[in-house]
This record gives C-alpha cells, sequence and structure tokens, in this order.
C-alpha cells in the first residue's frame, strides 16, 4: 500500500516523463578519431602520414600510439605550432616511436614539400579546435590540404567538436592586405563550424592555392550537434588549459596586438588582462613569469600587471548574448595612459583588418563597431549553412 507521499512522488515523476522533463539518456559523443571502423578499412596496406599534435587521441591514447598498436603502417608526422606531443616540443623525430617529425609551424612554408609527402599514400588530419580564424590549426588545415591537393595524396580529417560552435561573431576578414597565418579566409573571428565542415567549406569555395581541390573524406563525430556542452579532455593548446579560457579566448586574442598581458606567464593564462601602467585604474594583479612549456618570454615578465580578473566570468553570456566581448578592448584601451602606444602592428592581422583598430581610436561605440560588420556577417552566416554536418544551434 503506498502512502499518501508516495503517491504525489508517483504522480510527479509521471507528470515529468509525460512533459518531458524527466532525466533522460544523453548519448555520449564520439570524435571521428575514436570512429576508427569508419576509416581503419582506408588505412589497409597504405603509409599514413598524421598532420596531428598532443590533443589527437583515441580514448586518452595519442593516436599514433593507438593506430600503431593496431598495425597501421605510420611513415611520417606533420606538428603544427606547439609541437606534436605538446609543451613546444620540436623534434625531428619522435621521441617514442622514432618516426620523422616535420614541424610545419616553424618551416618557411608551414605546408608539407613535395619531398615530405614521398612514400606517402594517404594523410590523416585530427586535431582540436576551439572555433575561431586566428587559432593557427586551422591555417595548418589549409595547408595540408593544399600539399595533398597538388601531390595527388587523400586527405581523412577526423573531426572533432567546437567548442565555440554557439556563436559566430565578428569582423569578416575582407582586404586581401590582411591575410596571415592568423587568418587565411573571409571569415569572422569567431566562424561556428567544426574541422570537418570547416575543410568542406575551403574546398568547395575554391580557398586552396589556384582553386584545387582536395581528396577530402570527413569521418564525422558522432551523436553530436552545434551548442551541444562537451569538456575536452586534453588542453588543445598550453596556454587554454581550461574551458573558461577556451570561452574566454575569442574575446581576449585580440590583446595579443596590444601592450595589455592575457596571463601568458601565469597558471590562468586568457583569464586575466593587465598592464604594468595601469595601477591606478585597476586593484587586481598578477605577475607574468618564466613558465617551460608555456610561455618561456612572456610580455611584461616579472612585472606586475594591473587589470581584471576573468576567471569567475560567467561564460554563460557568450551563450546567451551570441557575441564577443568588445568591452574590454574598449576599456582598456580608454584607460591606457599612452594611447599612441596602445596597438601594435599585429593587431591588424588578429582583427582581419584596420577598421577595428580605428573605431576604437575614434571613440565609435560597440553598436557603431558592431554595425560595420554587416552586411559580410550576415552573408557568411548564410554561407556557413551549406557545410553543417550537423543539427545547428539555431
Amino acid at each position: 500500500m503506498k502512502t499518501t507521499a508516495q503517491t504525489i512522488l508517483s504522480l510527479i515523476f509521471a507528470a515529468m516523463v509525460l512533459t518531458g522533463c524527466a532525466k533522460k539518456e544523453v548519448p555520449e559523443i564520439i570524435p571521428g578519431a575514436e570512429r576508427t571502423e569508419a576509416y581503419l578499412p582506408l588505412l589497409e596496406g597504405k603509409s599514413v602520414a598524421l598532420a596531428v599534435n598532443n590533443s589527437s587521441v583515441i580514448n586518452g591514447m595519442p593516436i599514433l600510439d593507438t593506430l600503431i598498436s593496431m598495425g597501421v603502417n605510420v611513415v611520417k608526422i606533420f606538428s603544427p605550432e606547439h609541437g606534436f606531443r605538446g609543451g613546444n616540443q620540436y623534434d625531428s623525430l619522435d621521441v617514442k616511436t622514432g618516426i620523422p617529425v616535420v614541424d610545419l609551424y616553424r618551416s618557411k612554408s608551414y605546408k608539407p614539400q613535395p619531398e615530405d609527402l614521398e612514400g606517402v599514400d594517404i594523410m590523416i588530419f585530427d586535431m582540436q579546435d576551439v572555433g575561431v580564424r586566428f587559432y593557427t590549426y586551422l591555417s595548418t588545415m589549409h595547408y595540408v590540404m593544399e600539399a595533398c591537393a597538388e601531390n595527388g595524396k587523400q586527405l581523412i580529417v577526423l573531426d572533432r567538436p567546437n567548442p565555440n560552435d554557439f556563436y559566430v561573431d565578428g569582423p569578416v576578414l575582407k582586404d586581401t592586405a590582411f591575410h596571415s597565418f592568423v587568418g587565411m579566409h573571409p571569415i569572422p573571428i569567431v566562424h561556428g563550424l567544426t574541422f570537418g565542415e570547416y575543410a568542406n567549406m575551403i574546398n568547395d569555395q575554391g580557398w586552396l592555392k589556384d582553386g584545387a581541390k582536395c581528396n577530402l573524406s570527413v569521418v564525422e563525430v558522432a551523436n553530436y550537434e552545434h551548442g551541444k556542452s562537451f569538456k575536452m579532455v586534453v588542453d588543445p593548446s598550453p596556454n587554454l588549459n581550461t574551458m573558461q579560457s577556451i570561452f574566454l579566448y575569442p574575446s581576449l586574442c585580440l590583446f595579443e596586438g596590444t601592450v595589455i598581458s592575457q596571463g601568458r606567464g601565469t597558471m590562468f593564462p586568457f583569464q586575466v588582462l593587465g598592464n604594468p601602467d595601469l595601477k591606478d585604474k585597476y586593484s587586481f594583479s598578477f605577475t607574468p613569469v618564466s613558465i617551460e612549456g608555456m610561455s618561456k618570454k612572456p610580455p611584461h615578465m616579472d612585472v606586475e600587471c594591473f587589470g581584471l580578473d576573468l576567471r569567475e566570468y560567467d561564460i554563460n553570456i557568450f551563450r546567451e548574448s551570441g557575441r564577443i566581448n568588445l568591452s574590454w578592448l574598449i576599456e582598456f584601451y580608454n584607460n591606457y595612459p599612452d594611447k599612441e602606444k596602445f596597438f601594435r602592428p599585429y593587431f591588424d592581422l588578429l582583427a582581419g583588418g584596420d577598421h577595428l583598430k580605428k573605431q576604437i581610436i575614434e571613440g565609435k561605440s560597440e553598436v557603431e563597431i558592431r554595425q560595420s560588420w554587416e552586411p559580410e556577417l550576415t552573408q557568411y552566416k548564410e554561407m556557413r549553412k551549406k557545410y553543417l554536418l550537423y543539427k545547428d544551434f539555431q
């Protein structure tokens, strides 16, 4: 015999089920790399090259080690910024396997050369993106695609979720004079695509040299949709070491083109902002130091910086607003005493042009600045829909 309380609880639970409020089992997100059954058959009898880094893991184990254990003939590794096994380690041979490593980031072209691809039948690209134009793994993927297209090599992109894929925002890079390794394509700062989707866009839009087309396959992420929360098991790069830093990165990386420190040289990079000359404006402070594997010579090393502590900033604001934060950039410019020295030349490359810098110097409001991003931003959003492999956040 049920008690009155038990009956009430049963009725409440039944109502929750009927209204969809009861907790449902959420399928686990499975990155493309872990779906080995989808691509191992393509590697049989082939000499395989990997464009990978420390974020390229299968169930916590480096993809290189996993594929070798499965009998895959890996003959070469191509490494991006920060090196193959992370921590800014650049070796010509992998210390564990002895497989040759080609350092793409520190090469003059950023791109695999024909001699690098000799003896290679097929290439795998697998890196964790964070969804912004100036994240250099995106440019590395472009050059890997271009090299494969030019040398007749098949490329398999093992897709991974994009943590910042729940919005699209920022000025679109329009002027080719500002093309660089931190901005190669006419896209906004926050592009809202996975690497697999983005690779298809590069191919279809003819962005490779001379409009070349890459023989491209994408192994999709299972049980994934844009805007779906997930937590990374491996830091995508040494200075993005928390989910907080990853969500703040699209807004804070612009400060790398200014005199303001973003916390490099601390254990909380891209979670703080500051400068030694702002003592009269802010009470919070931090002191950058040399940290092996993260920042050997950070800006303002060993000098106390004053500014903002964003470690507790509510990152859900980005999800709700669908916008990067411009107010911090405007605030620090207004507070910095020597405004002629605030911006550095690198800022225009990060911003995708010189318009944003000029607008801030002219005292334009955030509303006015955002209006200037149109209609290109809206046009990009429409183009983006063509390449979605997963349900969108909108």
